[in-house]
């Protein structure tokens, strides 16, 4: 297998404010924009040909990202027009692809952090002749998911919506949105439309009669949709819960990029990145967190499993947990931001504005 397809077109709606000014996969994971991890996994699997389905904010990927001769790669860009679903931007991207018809093309979605054996489901594609083959996962509470039941042999039987009651959870299977197509069924996707292959193509696919393969690997899976699930995975990254080969650095407690600085008497755990030119203060303990490039941690002040976007800042003993504060914001001193807060980009709150102990 040498090429694939990658879609980056979503708007990351869940992880606003830090999609404001940047798309999903841009953002950084682990010191780096999170689509580099997934190209540099792509490549270590024999990849080297992969086109960008682009779509918000397109224009970012390219100037950074280039022919993606620095990682190996061949890359291409194509960007829709008006947004086409999973399906539709499968196709739109159709005419770049150089497969001959029956050989597989490798498929998967640009918020996803996972540790997937991607040769191990390109050689289950090949074994078992399937017409698509995808990566399942187990969950704990599939209630979340769509569910996807396989017979003995791997084969799937069904694509069921999410369940409502628990006699219809009759897998902890789910779809983990990575795929191996047939390149002749790509071409048979609607073109010029919104299309789901979730909701169309793969029950579509299945009605038709067509070989859809399922192949279970939970070694590692996470949806980054979430600024929560988007942290952790940056931290698993960092301490290597999560493999990736693109950290630019060891892993550990911390990951510290090369231009920011860190106060000696600091304390930085659990995963904890901070980026290029920013600054953490005296006596500040950061854990879990992701600090992007140019923000600053003032004295004492307490961020933990947060997000403090590019050039923001963080006032004197400030506590921050479970929070996201969004690109230029400035939270003053004193204050106490706890979890699922999104200070939005460039916002400012003064120093002890906002609390949820008492003041004591």
């Amino acid at each position: 297998m040498t090429e694939a397809i990658l879609l980056v077109g979503g708007k990351g709606t869940r992880l606003r404010p830090l999609t404001v000014h940047t798309p999903k996969p841009m953002v950084p994971a682990a010191g780096v924009p999170f689509l580099t991890h997934q190209l540099a996994r792509a490549r270590a699997a024999g990849v080297d040909h992969i086109v960008l389905a682009t779509s918000y904010l397109a224009e970012v990927f390219e100037p950074h990202f280039g022919d993606g001769s620095a990682l190996g790669l061949h890359l291409e860009y194509v960007t829709e027009k008006e947004p086409l679903g999973t399906g539709g931007a499968i196709r739109n991207v159709a005419e770049r692809l150089r497969s001959g018809p029956d050989e597989p093309v490798l498929i998967f979605n640009g918020d996803i952090l996972t540790g997937l054996d991607i040769r191990a489901l390109v050689g289950t594609h090949q074994s078992t002749g399937a017409d698509v083959s995808l990566h399942l996962t187990k969950v704990t509470d599939p209630r979340a998911y769509g569910l996807v039941p396989t017979d003995d042999t791997g084969r799937v039987l069904a694509f069921l919506e999410k369940p409502q009651t628990p006699e219809e959870i009759v897998t902890d299977q789910i779809n983990a949105g990575a795929y191996v197509f047939r390149r002749s069924v790509i071409d048979t996707i609607p073109a010029g439309r919104p299309v789901s292959v979730e909701r169309e193509t793969f029950p579509g696919l299945l009605d038709a009669g067509a070989h859809l393969q399922g192949m279970v690997d939970s070694t590692y899976w996470l949806d980054l949709g979430t600024p929560a699930a988007f942290v952790r995975g940056s931290a698993d990254l960092v301490m290597g819960r999560a493999p990736s080969p693109a950290v630019p650095g060891r892993r550990g407690d911390r990951l510290i990029l090369p231009t920011a600085r860190v106060a000696p008497d600091a304390k930085l755990t659990g995963g904890t990145v901070v980026g290029e030119g920013a600054f953490v203060a005296e006596g500040a303990r950061v854990c879990g967190s992701t600090i992007l490039p140019g923000a600053v941690i003032e004295p004492d002040a307490v961020v933990t499993d947060s997000l403090i976007g590019s050039r923001a800042r963080v006032g004197e003993r400030s506590v921050i947990t479970g929070a996201v504060v969004g690109d230029g914001a400035v939270v003053g001193a004193d204050n106490e931001l706890r979890d699922g807060v999104r200070v939005w980009c460039d916002a400012r709150i003064p120093a002890g504005a906002v609390r949820f102990s008492s003041d004591q």
